[in-house]
């Protein structure tokens, strides 16, 4: 046997979640049942440790929000406990693991804002130990070599209504077994040829525990032990013992898990184990509008229907991230969803309001043109270039500012014109004047069209008393408009984003990819001002009136930036399409 890789070096009275502290109600964590939970067993006096959990990833994806939910989750109930988190990658698989998918998770884990310290493992740190557990398992009569075919052994194992029935290969001598497992891992037999099954009830009413599988032959190379092993233990075999030799106290799971558990506590009852864990279990993150299976990821990805993991449609962390979400967005998110051991759908909304929530306190302000006409001001004296200095903070005036460049050409929104507008128009039009942001009135005298009708050049007016929006006459407009400086504005590609899928649930459909919104990607070509040329990528800004964006952090690193819009500043909008949509 091996020693578990780390003993805890904290007294129980350290943890901010022992008993004595309860009982004075000093506890951080809230009351979700997951808590409460943890609260009684302080109480009770059955932990003899600090509260210790783990994030244990397949490394075969990339993680995706429903993974942030248990991250936080798990570091989270460690940082209120005064615990540990350990990072545990289930790499138990080889034939789909990558170390590509090892150092992503581990770059989204740091993101989020959590750390593993020197608590880094991998079951494979544990297939020595494992085998030899198996080994013991086979002497006491507690597993078999089986040699039925995949299709035999799932005919043998019934229904949930009907009972199993025992292998012929069940009642094989324990010395035959147990030569034979040897073999197996001396690579004498080919793939799929037997494998090894625990002893448990092929008529207990939980599937499960109809004598599970434990380790099948894989002739594989392992992205960390190479060629060393050909056979591999099964995720119910390997997880609850890593826990075991880990010191896991509470071994928290998203609820597909649940029908695991009585084989998670029989193997740990059986087994001379270091460490009894718990296992809790709650309901898994799911969302409108997208798709959370990894598998369904993946298949996006290899039939480029998506520009990769990070692409910014996608529900990936690291998608989530190249969009412009930030860490405290999500964690917001997930505070407001909570804990529960019930399976439901969350509206992609919410996550969408923690964002703007979060951007609209941090994000600075500037002006960009997404969908840009110019706007030629017909009386501006030639060759003049005025200057306005104008505050990136609308809380803090006297905050920072920016020096935004003005002249007789400048590019405003197209949108924000209209031939024949209604009487609460507020914008644009034939004789309708209007502010433009921090600097003169103009009043729309005309437009320009090409051949084909669209809208080429809107020329206006401006008041040169009305610098800073004061009259002298004291009149006011309604509206405001925002506006780039053509000569000194600074090309660049504006990447707008609409669900990746056109309804809510996507798997409704018999192939979700024919539920794939063709207007989730529009690139536009627009400009900003000066100053967001230098502005450092992965940095998030708000465009006055047009939303939050977030400059690429792979792509435009050249003379032309690109931004990806985060989020509108309203979801209305959205749901005003979505429902044209769904109505056509």
């Amino acid at each position: 046997m091996i020693d578990s890789p780390k003993d805890s070096p904290r007294e129980p009275s350290e943890c901010i979640g022992n008993a004595d502290s309860i009982a004075d109600g000093d506890s951080t964590g809230g009351t979700d049942f997951i808590r409460t939970i943890i609260n009684d067993d302080l109480r009770s006096g059955q932990m003899q440790s600090v509260v210790h959990t783990r994030f244990p990833p397949e490394p075969n994806g990339y993680l995706h929000i429903g993974h942030a939910k248990s991250i936080i989750l798990n570091f989270g109930i460690a940082q209120e406990y005064k615990g540990l988190c350990n990072l545990r990658f289930d790499d138990t698989n080889p034939v789909k693991e990558d170390t590509e998918f090892v150092d992503s998770i581990m770059e989204d884990i740091g993101w989020l804002g959590f750390d593993w310290e020197d608590r880094l493992f991998f079951a494979s740190d544990y297939f020595e130990q494992l085998y030899q557990w198996a080994e013991w398992l086979i002497g006491q009569g507690h597993a078999y070599v089986d040699e039925l075919s995949a299709e035999e052994i799932r005919l043998y194992r019934g229904t949930p209504t009907e009972p199993g029935k025992n292998s012929p290969w069940r009642d094989r001598p324990r010395e035959e077994s147990l030569d034979m497992f040897r073999r197996m891992r001396q690579g004498e037999f080919p793939d799929g040829h037997c494998i090894l099954r625990a002893k448990i009830d092929m008529a207990h009413p939980n599937i499960n525990m109809r004598d599970p599988a434990l380790y099948r032959i894989r002739h594989v190379h392992h992205h960390r032990t190479g060629d060393t092993w050909c056979i591999y233990p099964t995720y119910d075999f390997a997880h609850g013992q890593s826990d075991a030799l880990e010191g896991i106290t509470h071994s928290i799971c998203t609820l597909e898990f649940e029908n695991h558990r009585p084989l998670y506590d029989w193997l740990l009852e059986t087994l001379p184990v270091p460490h009894r864990p718990r296992q809790i279990e709650f309901a898994r993150l799911n969302l409108t509008w997208t798709v959370m299976s990894k598998r369904k990821l993946l298949r996006l990805v290899q039939e480029q229907h998506v520009d990769g993991w990070d692409d910014p449609r996608m529900p990936t962390i690291c998608g989530l991230r190249r969009r412009g979400y930030t860490p405290q967005a999500i964690k917001d998110f997930c505070a407001r969803i909570g804990v529960s051991k019930t399976n439901s759908t969350v509206d992609l909304a919410l996550l969408e309001f923690s964002l703007r929530e979060d951007l609209n306190a941090r994000a600075p302000r500037y002006m960009g043109v997404v969908d840009p006409v110019k706007l030629v001001i017909t009386n501006w004296p030639q060759g003049t270039v005025d200057y306005f200095d104008a505050s990136t903070s609308p809380d803090d005036p006297e905050g920072e500012k920016r020096r935004l460049p003005f002249s007789g050409e400048l590019y405003v929104e197209r949108e924000d014109y209209m031939d024949d507008p209604p009487r609460k128009w507020f914008r644009l039009g034939p004789g309708r004047e209007v502010r433009l942001k921090f600097a003169y009135y103009v009043t729309c005298q005309d437009v320009v069209r090409d051949e084909a009708g669209v809208l080429r050049e809107i020329h206006c007016t401006y008041d040169p008393e009305s610098r800073g929006g004061d009259t002298p006459d004291g009149r006011k407009v309604k509206g405001t408009i925002h506006w780039v400086s053509a000569a000194e504005a600074v090309p660049a590609e504006i990447r707008l984003y609409e669900t990746l899928f056109d309804r809510e649930n996507p798997e409704e459909v018999e192939d979700f990819t024919e539920a794939l919104n063709p207007r989730s990607l529009q690139v536009s070509q627009g400009y900003v001002e000066p100053a967001l040329a230098q502005i450092e990528p992965g940095r998030s800004v708000q465009f006055l009136r047009m939303g939050y964006f977030c400059r690429d952090i792979r792509d435009g690193q050249g003379e032309m930036p690109v931004f990806n819009r985060s989020v509108t500043l309203k979801d209305a909008w959205a749901r005003i399409i979505r429902n044209k949509r769904e109505n056509e």
